[in-house]
């Protein structure tokens, strides 16, 4: 049960944090797409208007009439489609002159439907990409509006010779139709996405945790067994120690060995000895009660007189008593480490090669 509810949180995280990336991003990405698109829109309709201004100017100078001019220009636009950029002619009034839509010839153009105000408005991208917001935002306020009208002047260029300016149009309805697809796209890319990542990652993080907690389970049991183990190894030597203890007699082996301390010679009663080690090719013998002296004997003569029952070769540095011995346990991979008393300068090691003989020894 509490696995099932640490899964169902992480898929509820999961969830939370992919909807707030996500979001983060489609809306990055559609600011992204939107200026491009704006960009693209902005820069035809500035070059559309430039030719055609460059191209009227070029008739006035060569002597057409502007009336000819003007016919010539409606009859060229009339009835193109609006849906895309188109070109407009106004005058410095602002009243319309040319423009596709022959039922505007003659009207007032509103500042409302402009995003430029005159001739030396050069608006970029990004500017053109804040005020096409702000007219979604106005536009959604209030639907009823002149800031609901089809389409807006985005570039003004003005003819050579003449009170006219060739404006550059752009149908704001296809625009802000244009975006809304864009974000449907996006939304929708990212749920399908979403829908696809999320089970993904929820199942691959249920399928390691899984494999995880088998090998923790795994290293658990072996822990305990391995603490059962030292468990009764500790249990055997508290035992033996009792053993020896109250029956001292449990072998006729050397009961003394003659130390140096100084200048003295010393009889040293083995039952005393808590461990014998070499050190530098010197032999020290420590007693229960810290004492320490020297002995003239190796190690391997010194245990082959001691009784075995009683002390162990831990290894070539070490001999130890058993009644020396505090608590045993495990170092590295296969080693056992004695803790005794008194303490020793160096660990006293049980190599992997001599632990079931130390073991066999505790279980005499």
């Amino acid at each position: 049960m509490r696995k099932d509810k640490l899964y169902f949180l992480t898929f509820i995280s999961v969830t939370i944090i992919y909807l707030i990336v996500a979001l983060i991003a489609i809306r990055f990405a559609l600011k992204s797409s939107t200026l491009e698109l704006v960009t693209t829109e902005l820069e035809m309709g500035k070059k559309e208007a430039r030719s055609m201004a460059t191209l009227v100017g070029h008739e006035l100078k060569q002597g057409v009439v502007k009336d000819s001019v003007i016919n010539h220009f409606q009859t060229s636009i009339r009835n193109t489609d609006q849906e895309q950029i188109f070109i407009s002619i106004l005058d410095w009034s602002g009243r319309i002159v040319c423009h596709p839509d022959v039922k505007q010839v003659g009207q007032k153009m509103g500042s409302s439907t402009s995003f430029v105000s005159s001739v030396a408005d050069n608006l970029n991208p990004n500017e053109f990409y804040d005020l096409l917001m702000q007219r979604k935002e106005n536009r959604s306020g209030n639907a009823d509006s002149e800031t609901s009208k089809s389409s807006d002047v985005i570039f003004m260029f003005p003819v050579q010779s003449s009170d006219w300016i060739v404006a550059s149009n752009v149908n704001v309805k296809r625009l802000f139709s244009q975006l809304e697809r864009l974000r449907d796209r996006f939304y929708t890319l990212f749920a399908v996405l979403g829908l696809v990542i999320i089970p993904a990652f929820v199942i691959t993080v249920r399928f390691i945790g899984s494999k995880y907690e088998n090998r923790l389970e795994l290293q658990k049991q072996k822990l305990e067994d391995e603490v059962l183990n030292f468990s009764k190894l500790n249990r055997a030597l508290g035992d033996y120690q009792q053993k020896v203890n109250e029956d001292p007699s449990v072998s006729e082996s050397k009961r003394r060995i003659l130390t140096h301390r100084h200048n003295e010679l010393l009889s040293t009663q083995t039952e005393k000895i808590a461990h014998i080690y070499t050190e530098n090719t010197v032999t020290y013998v420590v007693c229960f009660d810290g004492s320490r002296s020297t002995t003239n004997a190796s190690l391997d003569e010194l245990y082959s007189q001691l009784d075995e029952n009683y002390f162990f070769r831990a290894n070539r540095q070490y001999i130890i008593a058993i009644s020396n011995i505090v608590k045993i346990v495990k170092y590295g991979n296969n080693q056992l480490k004695l803790l005794v008393s008194p303490k020793t300068n160096s660990p006293i090691l049980i190599s992997k090669n001599r632990v079931a003989e130390f073991k066999n020894w505790l279980d005499k």
